[in-house]
């Protein structure tokens, strides 16, 4: 096994043609209660909005999946997350997602880095899905 098998790093951005507040509202939203995958499903996801607080995906009954804790959140403009997020297996992931403002528009930049023993249908899946999340924001905001 090479290190690129271990690895990986997924870089996207987009711009959002509404105020950096809203976006980092619509960005929280949508990684929230407001969650859903490619193919509009919703994922009964939770954040909470402090240093320390979980980013779960809560099935009801006490029953779940924990994505990350929050590392970093600087309103309005960074929100950082470690964790396993989709992964359940021996994996580490961060989560840093910037937000700059310029005349009126606003840069979400995305970073997605994970070490550890990435499934091939993770790997597949996980661009179209953080693309579908970057849309999913932008349609909220404009």
């Amino acid at each position: 096994m090479n290190v690129e098998n271990l690895t990986l790093d997924v870089q996207q951005q987009i711009e959002i043609a509404a105020p950096q507040q809203d976006v980092f509202a619509g960005m929280l939203s949508q990684l929230g209660e407001g969650n859903t995958t490619p193919d509009e499903q919703p994922l009964a996801m939770q954040l909470e909005r402090w240093p320390g607080g979980r980013w779960y995906r809560d099935l009801g009954d006490d029953t779940g999946h924990l994505w990350g804790f929050v590392q970093v959140i600087k309103p309005p403009a960074l929100l950082e997350i470690a964790g396993p997020m989709f992964m359940s297996y021996p994996a580490a992931g961060h989560l840093a997602l910037r937000l700059t403002e310029a005349d009126g528009v606003t840069k979400l930049s995305l970073r997605h880095r994970v070490l550890g023993l990435i499934e091939e249908g993770h790997r597949e899946g996980v661009v179209p899905g953080w693309e579908h999340f970057l849309q999913e924001v932008k349609s909220k905001c404009e």
